[in-house]
């Protein structure tokens, strides 16, 4: 057995590395400068441009529009959620049939734009005036906030459908054999065990998926629907200024970023448990 005779003496922190301007570095600095000066100058301008005039006309129109927008997403995605849970199952059953169908129609409304779908609801079914007013589906679909509302919720469907069966199938086999140990039926693992852990897993991608529908929503303005950009389509064609555009780019801005904020703070709430 060895013994330290001699300890070694206390070295001195080592010094820190000189800051050097390297060529990415200064390329960085030069384009966050430009921004900071684009913005400065965006907001010096809409303060010299603001019109109190415009704002009290179109003001209200604006906040009309924000309120048809934010329940029309917040609608189709209840519905969304709704219809996602037997898709996603679907997905995963082991009945080919019913594999395939979830699989095709994730497939479809995953793999096309959200704006194709909105056009072959909108003026699709419009084609089949005769038909559908025999089946008493016409009163439904001549509205467009109600064909608005039947895209997107179809869309989100197909998209949470696939978050959920990730989420699910992110559980362990062990909770499914504990759960049967227990004596818990199938209906009662998934209900009590299975889907609260598989909502944790799934609770950012659905954060996204909300944001990226709210964005997404822009589109309902060319089918006549007045939410927020609709709202600011009829406002600039009767202005023709511009900034109508960038005080809807605020709106957007606010909105996602506080919806951020507010998921941020539900996940941290609802993991907390899960923190060291």
């Amino acid at each position: 057995m060895s013994a330290v005779k001699q300890l070694i003496e206390p070295q001195p922190a080592p010094p820190v590395p000189a800051f050097l301007w390297s060529r990415m570095r200064i390329l960085g600095a030069t384009l966050l400068g430009l921004w900071i000066v684009a913005g400065i100058a965006l907001v010096a301008w809409l303060f010299d441009a603001w019109d109190i005039d415009k704002v009290t006309t179109y003001g209200p129109k604006f906040i009309s529009g924000l309120g048809t927008t934010l329940t029309l997403v917040g609608i189709s995605i209840t519905l969304g959620a709704v219809l996602s849970v037997p898709i996603a199952l679907g997905r995963m059953s082991s009945n080919r049939v019913l594999s395939a169908i979830a699989y095709g129609y994730v497939y479809f409304f995953r793999g096309t734009p959200l704006i194709a779908q909105l056009f072959l609801i909108y003026y699709g079914f419009g084609s089949f005036r005769e038909q559908m007013e025999a089946l008493g589906l016409w009163g439904f679909f001549r509205d467009a906030w109600n064909c608005a509302l039947f895209a997107f919720t179809l869309n989100t469907a197909a998209y949470q459908a696939e978050i959920l069966r990730g989420a699910i199938e992110s559980v362990s086999r062990g909770q499914h054999e504990g759960a049967a140990a227990l004596g818990l039926t199938r209906l009662q693992t998934f209900r009590l065990i299975i889907l609260p852990q598989a909502m944790i897993v799934a609770l950012r991608p659905y954060g996204n998926e909300i944001i990226l529908m709210i964005k997404g929503s822009a589109i309902v303005a060319i089918v006549t629907v007045f939410d927020l950009m609709g709202e600011t389509r009829r406002a600039y064609s009767r202005t023709f200024d511009f900034q109508t555009y960038i005080w809807a780019a605020v709106f957007y801005l606010v909105i996602v970023e506080a919806l951020r904020n507010i998921w941020a703070k539900l996940e941290q709430r609802l993991t907390r448990h899960l923190k060291r």
